[in-house]
C-alpha cells in the first residue's frame, strides 16, 4: 500500500489514483527570471523520486511540469536587461534543463509554457466573469474569493478574517494580505501584452498552472506537487479558480515539499550562502551525484539543513554504496549461489517499498539499502558469496537506483591525464610512506569516480562514472 500526507486533509492518505494503474501528476515548475537555486533543486529531486518510485511500483505517470515565462520577476528582469522577455527567458529555460540532466532528474512528459498558452488561460477568465466568481476593474479581471465558499481550504486559513473587499496586483503575496487577485491584469508601459477577448492584458500567475494543469490532465488529476512556499497564495488560488470554473474538485493528493536552509540560515544572497547548481558543480567541484543524494535523504516534510559536512557525509554514502558495487564486481567468486543471500535481497526490497510506500520514509528505504550491504559485505569477508550472488546483488542494486538515481553508470574507457597523475602521485606517496596524502588522494580519485584497488600486482582501477 502507498500513502501519502494530503496538505488538503492534512493526514495520511492511502493512494488511489483515479484511473486504476495510472497516475497524473503535475508539478510547479521554474520561474525563469535567473538559474535555479539548490532550494528550488530540493524540490525537484523530491518530485523525481516521487515519480521514479511510483513507476517502480508498475505506474504509468504522466508528468507535467510548467514553465512561468511570464510573471512579475521574468518582466523585471527583461526590463533590466532591456531586451524581449522571450530572448531573456530563453537563456535560464536551457539553463534549466541542462541543470536537470546533471541532477539526473527525468523529463517530464510535457513542459508547457505560460506564454504559449495564453488563449486557454482567457478562456478560463472568460468563464469565471460568466459565472460571477470574476469581474472587471480598471481594465484587469479580478477574482473574488467571497464567491469562494471554500476558499482557504488548503491553506487553512480562517475565511472570517480575510479582507475580501480589497484586491493585489501583485503574483506573490503574504499570507496577511489575502485578497481578490488579479487574473488578467492591464496592460503597463513597457511591458509586454496580449490582445484577447477579455482585453489587451496579460495573465496573473496564479491562472498560468490552472490552464496549463487542465489542458494536459484535466480538470481533475491525481497529484499536486509544489514547495511549502506555494501553498499560499499561489495553490489556495489554483482551487479556488480552477474548481469555479470546472464546477468539480482540482487535485485529489497535494504534496509540499519544506524548505532548504543553509548553515541553519535562510539562504539569501545578501548573506553569502546563496548557491546554485552550477556554483557546486562547476565551482566547487562537487559531485552532482553528492548533492542528488543529499536532496533527497531527508524526508520532503522536514527542514533540509545544506552544509558542506552533510555534503561530506552524502558523499561517503555515495562512496561506500560504489565501493560494494566494485567489490561485487571485480572479486573472483566461485561459481554458485547461497540460498541466505536470495533471503536478503527479498528481505531488503520489502522494507525499502514499505519505507518509500509510507509518504516516501526516504530514512527507512536509505536503512534498507544499507543494511542489504552490511550484510552481504560480511559474506564476502567470509568468502560465503558465489558469482551468482554478486550479480544478483549488484543487480539489485542497480535496481533501487531506479528510484534513487545516484549511481551513474560506466561511461569512459580511458584515464583523463589528471586523474592517472593522481594514480600515479598516490603511488609514490605510498612508498614513501606518506599515507596521509595517499590516503587524501585516494579520497580525491574515488570523488571522481575512479574506485582504487591494491593488488600484489599492483594498483588496479575501475571507471564509475
Amino acid at each position: 500500500m502507498i500513502q501519502f500526507f494530503n496538505t488538503l486533509s492534512g493526514q495520511k492518505e492511502p493512494f488511489t489514483p483515479i484511473e486504476p494503474g495510472k497516475v497524473k501528476l503535475y508539478t510547479c515548475g521554474p520561474t525563469v527570471y535567473d538559474h535555479a537555486h539548490i532550494g528550488n533543486f530540493r524540490a525537484y529531486v523530491f518530485e523525481d523520486v516521487l515519480k521514479r518510485f511510483l513507476r517502480f511500483q508498475d505506474f504509468q505517470v504522466t508528468h507535467v511540469m510548467n514553465i512561468t515565462d511570464v510573471d512579475d520577476k521574468t518582466i523585471r528582469g527583461a526590463k533590466t536587461k532591456g531586451v524581449p522577455l522571450a530572448d531573456y527567458t530563453a537563456e535560464y529555460i536551457g539553463a534549466f534543463f541542462d541543470d536537470l540532466k546533471v541532477l539526473r532528474i527525468e523529463p517530464a512528459d510535457h513542459y508547457p509554457r505560460a506564454t504559449e498558452h495564453i488563449p486557454d488561460m482567457v478562456r478560463i477568465i472568460q468563464g469565471l466573469l460568466d459565472k460571477g466568481f470574476a469581474y472587471r476593474k480598471d481594465g484587469a479581471v479580478y477574482f473574488s474569493i467571497a464567491r469562494s465558499p471554500g476558499y482557504g481550504k488548503l491553506s487553512k486559513i480562517d475565511l472570517a478574517e480575510l479582507r475580501t473587499t480589497e484586491r493585489v496586483e501583485s503574483d506573490e503575496y503574504e499570507k496577511e494580505s489575502a485578497r481578490d487577485f488579479a487574473l488578467w491584469k492591464a496592460p503597463k508601459e513597457g511591458e509586454p501584452f496580449w490582445d484577447s477577448e477579455i482585453g489587451p492584458g496579460r495573465p496573473g500567475w496564479h491562472i498560468e498552472c490552472s490552464a496549463m494543469s487542465a489542458k494536459y490532465l484535466g480538470p481533475t488529476f491525481d497529484i499536486h506537487c509544489g514547495g511549502v512556499d506555494n501553498i499560499f497564495p499561489h495553490h489556495e488560488n489554483e482551487i479556488a479558480q480552477s474548481e469555479a470554473y470546472w464546477g468539480r474538485p482540482f487535485v485529489n493528493t497535494w504534496l509540499h515539499c519544506h524548505h532548504l536552509i543553509v548553515d541553519g540560515e535562510k539562504m539569501a544572497k545578501s548573506k553569502g550562502n546563496f548557491f546554485t547548481l552550477r556554483d557546486l558543480v562547476k565551482n566547487r567541484q562537487v559531485d552532482p551525484m553528492a548533492l542528488r543524494y543529499l536532496l533527497l535523504s531527508t524526508h520532503y516534510r522536514k527542514v533540509l539543513n545544506f552544509t558542506f559536512e552533510a555534503l561530506e557525509q552524502a558523499q561517503a554514502a555515495l562512496r561506500r554504496i560504489r565501493d560494494f558495487l566494485y567489490e561485487l564486481d571485480s572479486r573472483p567468486f566461485q561459481a554458485g549461489e547461497v540460498p541466505e543471500v536470495r533471503n536478503i535481497l527479498t528481505e531488503a526490497r520489502t522494507k525499502f517499498v514499505e519505507g518509500m510506500g509510507d509518504d516516501l520514509n526516504i530514512s527507512l528505504a536509505l536503512t534498507a539499502l544499507f543494511e542489504m550491504i552490511k550484510r552481504v559485505n560480511v559474506l564476502i569477508r567470509e568468502e560465503k558469496l558465489r558469482a551468482d550472488d554478486a550479480r544478483e546483488t549488484a543487480a539489485f542494486v542497480h535496481s533501487l537506483d531506479l528510484v534513487l538515481a545516484v549511481l551513474l553508470p560506466q561511461r569512459e574507457t580511458t584515464i583523463p591525464d589528471e586523474l592517472m597523475r593522481k594514480i600515479q602521485a598516490r603511488e609514490l606517496a605510498r612508498k614513501d610512506r606518506n599515507f596521509k596524502l595517499a590516503d587524501q588522494l585516494r579520497r580525491e580519485l574515488d570523488d571522481a569516480g575512479l574506485v582504487l584497488e591494491d593488488t600484489k600486482d599492483g594498483v588496479r582501477w575501475k571507471v564509475l562514472r
